[in-house]
């Protein structure tokens, strides 16, 4: 018979397994039926020598028996207590004092493991354990397992430093006052008198006289009785005390020290006070005008006044014409330097015992207002130099400024730290109206809409708009999203404000009667958080410009409000930045590294 055909009938039966037929076996099939042939059946598994075998576990053991490498992340199988701690082999660590690689420590000593444990109740056991030599086993739970000195557990019952029961604490309390009796005198309760440990003769001790003697005080056990007399030195010290706390109750209540006073002086540093017609020095020179309207952004450095020892906290040009710089420095001193022919300093304003904090010209020049962390206002004549008057409330002034009116150049407005906006009518001296609705420090005020208004900013991080001479604000403006605005300037056209905002950016209000922020402008780059870096406007109004706390100089293009150009002007901060009111191109600007530049 064909074996092909035999295979293949073999396949074609899927139910019946195969089995291999001898045909010359009593039990098979009959001839007639057709034989079967059956495949040989194989493990696909190799056959493993016992020497193989033997191998295999010689390598399962020497891997036991290696140390693990400190470095890897991940061991491949289970090792022993021993492995895990067993010394790290090979050269010690080069840059390690005891071994241990400077990676594998968190601590001078080594690797310490954090520990989740309550400070309070470390503090409880260790103190616990210094003082009855016992303590809480770290390894078990709480109040179960204890090491240490186990007879003084089972005395103390097992009692901690901080829960002593409340029975040992009046014990202990009792044991204490019959230390403290028992130590002064011993005596007899009966009769009125008692024989004492010397033999001296004492006051039964349940009669009244002698309990008020012998009280004690419950917190420090000191004799309760009348206050004696003082000493000279307790005397002087009880009057210094209460001169002390006397001065701070007037400081409380508004008048308090009036600032601190300090001579007034002042050093001419020209050549003549008047020249040979006459004219002072403050004049300013005639054939000085503009000659065109328009502004450019300056482009060198071309002058610098370095006269002040400390930095110079603000700059302010001669009104209308500018042939003078007025400059306020931190080191107590106010300046004023020629701009128009020599260049130097003309006349040095010594005033101030501190650092003076504003600046502020009148009108036409002839006077100006210094304001000083020293508490004091004062009003000074340009020319001579003599202090026409001082004012304080006992509190700093962190801005002043004249009423702009020609008519009303008597009339001081300063804001103060204590929140308020004081003004002075500067013919009496008086107070004559305090605008007190800010919440903050108040650092700036500026006058509005042909000065029938004055908006002031605030470390309140508001805005306020107020009525001149009636102390109630008719427009308050305070966002989530606003920051401290510490310098304003009004626009040329006195149609808006600018307002150099602490987070990086100046914000434009208008001045008509919403006064309302104007989102389209935005003028950003620089970096003034925590300056009060001053921002200025060139007098045709098409740039804005501002310093930083990198002492660089920014200048803007009002109507794109782009960055048109950026000035290195000052190695500190440049705190102020004025535009010259006549020549176009010409911009001063001073710093905290004590440089007034003119650029």
């Amino acid at each position: 018979m064909d074996l092909l055909s035999t295979y293949k009938e073999t396949e074609e039966d899927d139910d019946e397994e195969p089995q291999l037929q001898n045909p010359n076996s009593p039990s098979s099939s009959p001839p007639s039926s057709p034989p079967r042939l059956s495949l040989q059946t194989k493990s696909s598994a190799p056959k493993v020598d016992d020497t193989m075998l033997a191998l295999t576990v010689a390598d399962a053991n020497r891997t036991l028996n290696k140390p693990i490498d400190p470095t890897q992340h991940m061991v491949s199988f289970n090792p022993t207590y021993d492995q895990l701690w067993a010394p790290i082999y090979g050269p010690a660590h080069p840059f390690a004092k005891d071994g241990i690689a400077q990676g594998m420590r968190n601590h001078k000593l080594g690797f310490v493991e954090n520990a989740a444990i309550d400070t309070f109740l470390f503090d409880e056991q260790y103190n616990t354990f210094h003082k009855y030599g016992y303590a809480a086993d770290p390894s078990g739970s709480s109040g179960v397992n204890y090491v240490g000195d186990m007879d003084a557990l089972a005395k103390n019952d097992g009692i901690s430093v901080y829960n002593i029961p409340q029975s040992e604490q009046k014990r202990r309390k009792l044991e204490k006052k019959r230390e403290e009796v028992g130590n002064e005198v011993e005596v007899e309760v009966e009769g009125d008198g008692g024989v004492g440990v010397d033999g001296d003769e004492v006051k039964n001790p349940a009669s009244e006289e002698w309990v008020m003697k012998n009280r004690k005080s419950p917190w420090a056990g000191k004799k309760v009785g009348l206050q004696g007399e003082l000493t000279e030195e307790q005397k002087k010290y009880a009057e210094e005390y209460a001169e002390k706390k006397a001065k701070e109750e007037r400081d409380r209540n508004g008048g308090g020290d009036k600032g601190e006073v300090v001579a007034d002086k002042t050093t001419f540093h020209g050549k003549e006070e008047k020249d040979y017609q006459g004219r002072s020095w403050i004049v300013h020179p005639k054939d000085a005008k503009a000659s065109n309207e328009q502004c450019y952004m300056p482009k060198r450095w071309i002058h610098t006044w370095s006269g002040h020892t400390k930095g110079v906290s603000a700059i302010r040009f001669f009104p209308k014409h500018g042939h003078l710089l007025l400059s306020a420095g931190m080191d107590s001193k106010v300046k004023i330097w020629d701009v128009f022919n020599s260049g130097k300093c003309m006349r040095t304003y010594m005033g101030h015992s501190k650092a003076v904090r504003d600046i502020s010209f009148s009108n036409d020049g002839t006077k100006f207002l210094s304001a000083g962390y020293d508490k004091n206002i004062k009003y000074w004549d340009t020319e001579t130099g003599k202090v026409i008057s001082s004012f304080s409330t006992g509190k700093i002034p962190y801005v002043v400024k004249l009423n702009p009116d020609d008519d009303k150049q008597n009339i001081l407005l300063a804001g103060m730290s204590d929140k308020k906006i004081v003004q002075w009518d500067m013919n009496s001296g008086n107070i004559t109206q305090e605008y007190d609705q800010h919440l903050g420090a108040v650092n700036t005020i500026t006058f509005v809409d042909n000065n029938r208004r004055f908006v002031t900013s605030s470390d309140d991080k508001s805005l306020r708009v107020w009525e001149f001479g009636i102390p109630v604000v008719i427009k308050y403006i305070s966002e989530p999203h606003m920051h401290s605005m510490p310098a304003i300037s009004l626009h040329p056209n006195g149609n808006w404000l600018a307002a150099q905002s602490l987070d990086n950016q100046i914000l434009i209000y208008s001045t008509r009667e919403r006064f309302q922020l104007n989102k389209k402008k935005r003028f950003a780059g620089h970096i003034v958080a925590g300056y009060a870096c001053q921002v200025n406007f060139s007098p045709d109004g098409q740039y804005v410009m501002s310093g930083d706390g990198e002492g660089k100089c920014w200048f803007w293009n009002w109507k794109t409000c782009k960055v048109s150009r950026t000035l290195k002007c000052h190695e500190g901060v440049c705190i102020g930045a004025e535009w010259h009111p006549l020549e176009q191109s010409k911009v001063a600007t001073c710093g905290w590294d004590g440089m007034i530049k003119y650029w």
